[in-house]
C-alpha cells in the first residue's frame, strides 16, 4: 500500500534529517522532493500545490529553523498537514435515529459496489445490526446472484425482485420489506456504467429521491488514481454524496485517490477495501494512513486486528500455560493460526513501525510456512503434540513422511518451538512467575 510514496518520502526527509541546522534553501530543496513525489503518486497537481504552500509557509518559520531538531519538526508538519489533507477527523457512517439507516451504494462498473455493500453489512452484523442487502442492479449479468451470494457468505439475508421491475420500485420496496422484518440497516446496491452518462445519474437521482438515504457512499477504486477522483468529483456534483470507499488500496502502490479524494470534493474517505476476502474493509483513519506513508507504522491497526483475531479465553489459557510452562506444540499451531488470521503477513510487517519496508519489498513472506507448520504438527499423534520430548529419530521420519516435508523440517519447527519455550521460561523468570501484563483485573499477554 503506497510503496512508492513511502519510499519517496522516505528518501526525501533523509536528505534534510542528514543536516545538523537547516536553511530556508535545505527546506525549499525538501518540499521539491516531496511535491514530485506526490506527484509521482498520482495525487492531483492543485491538491500538491496547497500541500507544499502550506509545508513550506510553516518549516520556513523562526521557530523551525532555529530549534534543536529542525528535521524532526518539519516531519511533524508534513504529518499534521498529511491528516487534514485526508479529513482532520475520522468519519463514522451516520445512523438513524429512527430505523432503518438506509446506506446507497454508488459508482462505476467494476469499483466493488457489489462486493463492499457486503462487506459493510458484514462489518456492522458483527456489532449487533441486522442488515439487509437490497440488489438495484438489474443490467450487470449476475449482478443480483453475486449479491446473493456473497450475502449467503456472511449470513445476511438479500431483498430482489428480478431483472423486470424498476430500481427504484426495488429499493422502496427493499425498505418496506426491512421495516417490516425488523432489520436496522439497509445497503442499497446500485447499478454502474462503465462512464458516467445521464441514464445513469437520473436513475439514482430517481432512487435518491424515492427512499431518502441516510447515507450515499461513492465506491471508487484506488488504483486509477486520479481518474478515481474525477469521478468523485463528477459524482459528487449530481448527487451530493456523504462519503467515500475506496477499494483495492492494498493493490494501490502510489496513494494518489486517498490524497486527492477529501480535498476535490469535501467530503470524507470513510471506509477503505484491503483485500479480497469478505472481512477486508476498515475504517479509514487520516492520521494512521498519514503515519503509513511517512514510514512510520501503523499500531493502532495492527492491535486491532490482533483483537479481532484473538480469543480472549484461549488468550487468558494461553497466558496461564505460558507461565506455567505447559505450552504444548498444539498451543504453538494455534498461534500460528490465530497470527494468520490477522491478514497477509506482507501487511502486517508494513504496520510495524521502524520496519524499513524498502529494503523488504523485494522479499515476499512465504505465507505457505504457516501450511508446512500446520501439516507437520497435524501429522503427530496427540501424544507427541502434548510431550515433543517423546518424538526420537523414527518419529521424525514418520511425521515427515505424513506431512510431505523432510526430516530437516520437522527438526526445524520443533527448534522453533523449544526457542518459544525457553523465551517464555525467561519471562517467567523476570516477572517471578506473577501474571503477564496483569492491569485493570485483566490478563494480557506480553507481546
Amino acid at each position: 500500500m503506497f510503496q512508492s510514496l513511502v519510499d519517496k518520502m522516505t528518501e526525501a526527509f533523509k536528505k534534510i534529517k542528514g543536516k545538523g541546522k537547516l536553511t530556508e534553501a535545505d527546506v525549499k530543496a525538501g518540499m521539491r522532493e516531496i511535491k514530485l513525489a506526490l506527484l509521482e503518486a498520482d495525487v492531483n497537481y492543485k491538491v500538491v500545490k496547497d500541500f507544499i504552500k502550506t509545508v513550506t509557509d510553516r518549516a520556513v518559520g523562526s521557530e523551525v529553523l532555529e530549534s534543536l531538531m529542525p528535521a524532526q519538526q518539519i516531519v511533524k508538519i508534513v504529518n499534521e498537514e498529511l491528516c487534514q489533507l485526508m479529513g482532520g477527523t475520522q468519519s463514522k457512517l451516520n445512523i438513524s435515529p429512527k430505523p432503518p439507516t438506509i446506506v446507497m451504494m454508488v459508482g462505476l462498473q467494476g469499483a466493488g459496489k457489489t462486493t463492499h455493500a457486503a462487506k459493510l453489512a458484514g462489518m456492522y452484523k458483527k456489532q449487533g445490526k441486522r442488515p439487509l442487502l437490497v440488489a438495484c442492479d438489474i443490467y450487470r449479468p449476475a449482478a443480483i446472484k453475486q449479491l446473493e451470494v456473497v450475502g449467503a457468505q456472511l449470513e445476511i439475508p438479500v431483498f430482489q425482485m428480478g431483472d423486470q421491475v424498476s430500481p427504484v420500485e426495488i429499493a422502496k420496496a427493499g425498505i418496506e420489506h426491512a421495516k417490516k422484518h425488523g432489520h436496522d440497516m439497509v445497503f442499497i446496491d446500485t447499478a454502474g456504467r462503465l462512464h458516467i452518462d445521464e441514464v445513469l445519474m437520473n436513475e439514482l437521482k430517481d432512487i435518491k429521491a424515492a427512499v431518502e438515504p441516510t447515507e450515499i457512499l461513492l465506491v471508487v477504486d484506488a488504483m486509477t488514481g486520479q481518474d478515481a477522483v474525477n469521478v468523485a468529483e463528477s459524482f459528487n456534483n449530481l448527487l451530493d454524496i456523504t462519503g467515500v470507499i475506496l477499494t483495492k488500496l492494498d493493490g494501490d502502490t502510489r496513494g494518489g485517490a486517498a490524497l486527492s479524494v477529501r480535498h476535490v470534493t469535501g467530503k470524507p474517505i470513510k471506509f477503505v477495501g484491503t483485500g479480497e476476502k469478505l472481512d477486508m474493509i476498515e475504517p479509514f483513519y487520516h492520521d494512521r494512513m498519514a503515519s503509513r506513508i511517512l514510514g512510520m507504522g501503523d499500531v493502532l491497526s495492527l492491535i486491532e486486528k490482533a483483537q479481532q483475531s484473538f480469543d480472549e479465553k484461549q488468550a487468558a489459557e494461553l497466558e496461564r500455560k505460558m507461565r506455567e510452562q505447559t505450552f504444548t506444540l498444539t498451543d504453538f499451531l494455534e498461534q500460528f493460526k490465530q497470527v494468520r488470521g490477522m491478514g497477509s503477513l506482507d501487511q502486517l510487517m508494513g504496520m510495524i513501525p521502524g520496519v524499513n519496508t524498502a529494503a523488504l519489498k523485494d522479499v515476499k513472506v512465504d505465507e505457505r510456512q504457516l501450511d508446512r507448520v500446520e501439516a507437520i504438527i497435524l501429522s503427530m499423534t496427540p501424544e507427541e503434540r502434548e510431550k515433543p520430548d517423546i518424538i526420537n529419530a523414527s518419529r521424525k521420519r514418520r511425521i515427515a513422511d505424513g506431512s510431505g516435508m523432510k526430516v530437516e523440517d520437522v527438526n526445524r519447527l520443533l527448534k522453533q518451538y523449544d526457542q518459544m519455550k525457553q523465551m517464555m521460561k525467561k519471562l517467567s523468570s523476570m516477572t517471578g512467575g506473577k501474571r503477564f501484563g496483569k492491569k485493570g483485573g485483566k490478563m494480557r499477554l506480553p507481546f
